[in-house]
């Protein structure tokens, strides 16, 4: 039998900040279990479905009657002033906020880069970016150190500028651009960045186009000149998407699994007498920090029914990937940090046709740096208690402000 919820909304309005860095919200457990589909209140005065357990996670993101376009009316989103929501919307969509067929044509061609065995080719100059910024820490001599910036920053700004041939000497303006565009604070800063973003890549094509080099961008351009059609407002919605989420997230993630790791030292002390547990390590940690936790939104584009409650088309859905990968029904003790856990099946890259592109490379990189940090700097440590550390709790990507380290 299908039901709706009590007509009252729950007792969650998003954004919610995380009351422990490892842990989520209060309300997300509560919910979870009273009510795992739930309607909740947006700060931006709108209403929309919580989805939190993950089956019924799972079944949302692969249902294709769940739209992605954020140009449809109904789709949640939360963070963003009716101005903001216009300027996007005017903006052609990037390849997240695409559905079916179109989504597919723009996806496909892309896929190729993200292979593991294309990627392996770059595992030695992951290696050397790494070694590069670790020699750099070493060579300082001052202590205690910023690992936001001395590493997790940089190493995934200068793989990600190489893959798409991006000039690395830009770097500090598309990671400040980037930091107001996932910012929840102002309004304005965050209208000019997505702005400027777009103007710089509208730039950057333009030059490619001219001289496409032997990369991710120069090839996507010889390949649609051979096609006979090439898509200048397609390399740029494609180049914008990449760059944005290629170094943001993991470079929150590098950060966030240094501290998890220092912060459970019998679960570092696994990867420390045996590298070959980094990878189940690296998927632990994603799912624990779940960086990304309601980006997975949806909007209903038919009446769907999902775990016995019916949800009319137009209506908006919010996927908590972080309560459902703490879900105890997916993941025994889900609140432990278990590196051996085997939690491959988590939903910190989503789920279905939209999810992350570049999850192989981020798992890479996040494999070479905490088995190269551990192994060079053997006794690196928080410099500052957990506690003490600055949250970005006012951001759409999770993570640490700073990462005070010492050896």
């Amino acid at each position: 039998m299908t039901k709706r919820v009590a007509s009252e909304l729950a007792d969650l309005e998003l954004p919610v900040e995380r009351g422990c860095p490892f842990a989520p919200p209060a309300a997300y457990e509560r919910l979870r279990e009273q009510a795992p589909i739930s309607k909740i209140r947006l700060t931006s005065g709108g209403e929309a479905w919580w989805v939190s357990r993950q089956d019924e996670a799972r079944a949302v993101l692969a249902d294709p009657r769940f739209s992605s376009d954020r140009r449809n009316d109904g789709y949640p989103l939360f963070n963003l002033d009716p101005a903001t929501l216009q300027l996007q919307r005017s903006q052609p969509p990037v390849m997240l906020g695409m559905d079916g067929a179109e989504h597919a044509a723009a996806r496909r061609p892309v896929v190729g880069e993200f292979t593991v065995k294309r990627l392996a080719a770059l595992r030695p100059r992951i290696q050397d970016i790494v070694d590069h910024f670790i020699d750099d820490m070493l060579a300082t001599g001052q202590h205690p150190i910023d690992l936001v910036q001395a590493l997790s920053l940089p190493v995934p700004s200068l793989v990600i500028c190489e893959l798409l041939g991006v000039p690395y000497t830009d770097h500090d303006f598309f990671q400040s651009r980037t930091t107001m565009m996932v910012s929840l604070t102002s309004l304005e800063d965050r209208r000019r960045a997505f702005a400027e973003l777009r103007a710089y890549f509208d730039d950057l094509v333009t030059r490619k186009e001219s001289e496409p080099g032997d990369d991710l961008l120069g090839r996507q351009i010889a390949r649609q000149r051979q096609e006979g059609a090439l898509d200048h407002t397609g390399l740029v919605s494609l180049a914008f998407l990449l760059l944005t989420a290629g170094h943001e997230t993991t470079a929150n993630m590098i950060s966030l699994g240094v501290l998890g790791l220092l912060t459970h030292p019998d679960q570092l002390a696994l990867i420390k007498s045996e590298p070959g547990r980094t990878p189940g390590a690296v998927e632990e940690l994603l799912r624990y920090f779940t960086i990304t936790d309601t980006v997975t939104a949806r909007v209903a584009t038919e009446d769907v029914q999902i775990g016995g409650v019916s949800i009319r088309a137009g209506e908006g859905v919010i996927v908590s990937a972080l309560s459902a990968n703490r879900d105890p029904a997916a993941f025994k003790d889900p609140g432990e940090l278990d590196i051996e856990r085997g939690a491959r099946h988590h939903l910190a890259f989503g789920f279905g046709p939209h999810q992350c592109l570049g999850q192989n490379l981020a798992r890479m990189e996040l494999q070479i740096v905490f088995d190269t940090l551990f192994r060079r700097i053997p006794t690196l440590r928080l410099a500052v208690p957990a506690e003490d550390l600055p949250f970005k709790n006012d951001a759409v990507v999770y993570g640490a402000h700073e990462l005070p380290v010492t050896w």
